[in-house]
């Protein structure tokens, strides 16, 4: 690994305070905090865009759906296994987490749709046809769910690529959610 694995007594400030908010909310300081801390921005900026995410429009499933999908598609090993662990703690329906892991394409017609959507968006860099719009809009979904893809993204693509370059390890609890 080349990257620093920061602690919350050696940790660049103002990272320090971010890790313990980590440890106070997970009881443990995930690794891909550890590894963002050595530049406390990029955590924080992180943890913010997390925290807008999980106060978008999507329920737990669909939030999963999102995440997910942009973890199998940057082919991410941290992320992963850490949201299929995290989508157990969400109580999404297993037969969604294993397809979501293992890249498959999901049964219900609604999520079917958010889970192509998201594809599109990471694969065509948000330049879908009025097609890929209407067939999501005739799904259910609107203009901010788009937008909230695209939040959604943003979180991921600090995680993925930072994961990439870090090579992170994957902790504890999720390691049995590798494949």
């Amino acid at each position: 690994m080349s990257f620093t694995l920061y602690e919350i007594d050696n940790a660049p400030s103002p990272a320090n305070t971010e890790l313990e908010k980590s440890q106070a909310a997970f009881g443990f300081i995930p690794n891909l905090h550890k590894v963002l801390a050595a530049s406390p921005k990029t955590l924080e900026a992180y943890k913010a865009l997390h925290e807008l995410f999980q106060a978008s429009s999507f329920d737990a499933t669909e939030q999963t759906v999102v995440w997910q999908t942009i973890n199998f598609y940057h082919q991410c090993h941290y992320c992963l296994p850490a949201h299929t662990g995290i989508a157990h703690m969400m109580k999404v329906d297993q037969e969604t987490i294993e397809s979501l892991h293992n890249g498959e394409t999901l049964k219900t017609e609604k999520l079917k749709a958010l889970q192509s959507t998201t594809r599109a968006i990471v694969d065509q860099r948000g330049v879908l046809s009025a097609e890929q719009i209407t067939d999501f809009k005739s799904a259910g979904y609107g203009e901010a769910q788009l937008l909230e893809i695209v939040l959604g993204l943003a979180q991921k693509t600090i995680s993925n690529f930072a994961n990439h370059l870090a090579k992170t390890p994957v902790d504890e609890p999720f390691k049995k959610f590798v494949k």
